[in-house]
C-alpha cells in the first residue's frame, strides 16, 4: 500500500528560511495549514488552491510553534493562530490580518506550545528556554502554573488525550486543582535528555522517562483509538540521538526503540495507518519520523525491525523539522455533487530551507 501510494500531492512555496511547525484545519468550508518559520513569519495557506492568503510578522525571533486555536473558533467564532517565538506567544486574527492577543515570556524564550484537549482548548502549555513549562488560560491571559524539574530547554510539550468517558462533567465548571483538570496531564521533552510527565490537578510530576542520549525534539502521546499501542497510556518521542522510542506510561518503561534515521529527529506522529502484521497475527498500528537526515520512516510499533517504507523529501529541501497527519477532502473534477467527494491520507511536513510539501 504504501509503495503503490506515496506521492507528493502539494509543494507550499514562501518561507525563506527553515519551517519548524505546520499545523492543519478546516473551517468555513475550507482547508488550511499555517506554518512558523526562521524567517520569523507565520503564514496560512489555502490547501484546495495550493496558495499563500495571509502573511503574519511581529516575531522579532524565530517562531518555534503555530497551532490552530478551536477555543476561539467555538467560543470566540474567530479563526486563530497561536504561534510561540522569542519570548512570546501571539495570537492572529485571520480575519482581520492582524494580532488579537500575546502572552510575554518574561526573559525567556518560549518553544513548544499544545492546547488542551478538555474544556474546548481553553488551556495552553508552552516549553520554555528557562527549562520551565508554563500553563495559560488563553480565555483570560493568565499565566495559571510553571512546572519545575527539568534541567534543560524544554522543546516539545502536549496534553494527555481528551477522556470520552468524562466529556459529560468538561463542561460543567469546577475548582478542583489549577484548572479543573482532573485526570488530565501534560508530557515534556527537553534538553535534559528525558521526558517527564505532570499532574495538572496537583500540578505534581509524576514520571521521568530515561533512555534517550540526545536532546528530545518531539514527544506525543497516544489517542484513545490506538487500542493496539496501548492508546492514551503511551508516548512516543523523538530525539537527537537519531532514535524514535514508543513508552508505557503506567510502567515508566520503554516499549519500543526504532533505528534507522542517520540525523537528528525532530518529529514523530502516530499515523492513522492500521495494518496486518503477519508476525503477530494482529493489526498493528504505525508511527512515523521526520529527519534532518531529509527521510519520513514509518515504523510497526510492533516491531523493532527495519522500517516499513522511507519517503524521502526534495535534495534542494535539506531536512524535515515538522509534520502533522491530515486527511485532506478532495472532489472530483467537474462534480457539484458533494457526495462525491473522497477523503485521502496525508501527511504535511516544512523543509529546512522552506518549502512545505504535502504527501499522500
Amino acid at each position: 500500500m504504501f509503495r503503490s501510494y506515496s506521492k507528493l500531492l502539494k509543494t507550499f512555496i514562501g518561507h525563506t528560511d527553515r519551517v519548524r511547525s505546520v499545523d492543519y484545519v478546516t473551517f468555513d468550508g475550507g482547508q488550511f495549514i499555517c506554518s512558523g518559520s526562521d524567517d520569523k513569519t507565520v503564514r496560512l495557506w489555502d490547501v484546495e488552491n495550493n496558495k499563500q492568503i495571509q502573511l503574519f510578522k511581529g516575531h522579532p525571533g524565530y517562531v518555534y510553534c503555530v497551532k490552530f486555536s478551536l477555543y476561539h473558533y467555538h467560543n470566540r467564532h474567530r479563526n486563530v493562530i497561536s504561534s510561540s517565538g522569542d519570548k512570546t506567544i501571539r495570537f492572529w486574527d485571520i480575519k482581520d490580518n492582524a494580532q488579537l492577543q500575546m502572552f510575554n515570556g518574561g526573559a525567556s524564550e518560549f518553544c513548544g506550545i499544545e492546547f488542551s484537549s478538555f474544556n474546548g482548548g481553553r488551556y495552553l502549555c508552552s516549553g520554555t528556554y528557562d527549562n520551565t513549562i508554563h500553563l495559560w488560560d488563553v480565555e483570560t491571559s493568565n499565566l495559571l502554573h510553571i512546572f519545575n524539574g527539568h534541567e534543560g530547554i524544554v522543546w516539545c510539550v502536549d496534553f494527555s488525550p481528551s477522556q470520552s468517558n468524562n466529556n459529560h462533567n468538561e463542561n460543567k465548571s469546577n475548582n478542583i486543582g489549577v484548572i479543573g483538570g482532573n485526570g488530565y496531564t501534560i508530557c515534556s521533552g527537553a534538553g535534559d535528555k528525558t521526558i517527564r510527565t505532570w499532574d495538572i490537578e496537583t500540578t505534581k510530576q509524576l514520571t521521568v522517562f530515561t533512555g534517550h542520549r540526545d536532546f528530545m525534539r518531539s514527544v506525543k502521546y497516544g489517542s484513545n483509538e490506538l487500542r493496539n499501542t496501548g492508546g492514551a497510556n503511551t508516548i512516543l518521542s523523538g530525539s537527537q540521538d537519531r532514535s524514535v522510542r514508543l513508552w508505557d506510561i503506567r510502567s515508566g518503561q520503554q516499549i519500543q526503540a526504532f533505528s534507522g534515521h542517520r540525523d537528528w529527529i525532530y518529529a514523530v506522529e502516530y499515523s492513522p495507518f492500521v495494518i496486518k502484521n503477519s508476525e503477530f497475527g494482529d493489526s498493528s498500528n504505525v508511527v512515523c519520523s521526520g529527519s534532518q537526515d531529509n527521510t519520513i520512516r514509518f515504523w510497526d510499533v510492533r516491531s523493532n525491525k527495519e522500517e516499513l517504507h522511507v519517503i524521502k523529501g526534495d535534495e534542494k529541501n535539506d531536512g524535515i523539522l515538522c509534520l502533522k497527519s491530515m486527511v485532506l477532502k478532495t472532489k472530483e473534477k467537474n462534480s457539484k455533487n458533494t457526495k462525491n467527494s473522497t477523503y485521502d491520507l496525508n501527511l504535511c511536513y516544512g523543509s529546512r530551507n522552506g518549502p512545505i510539501c504535502i504527501w499522500g
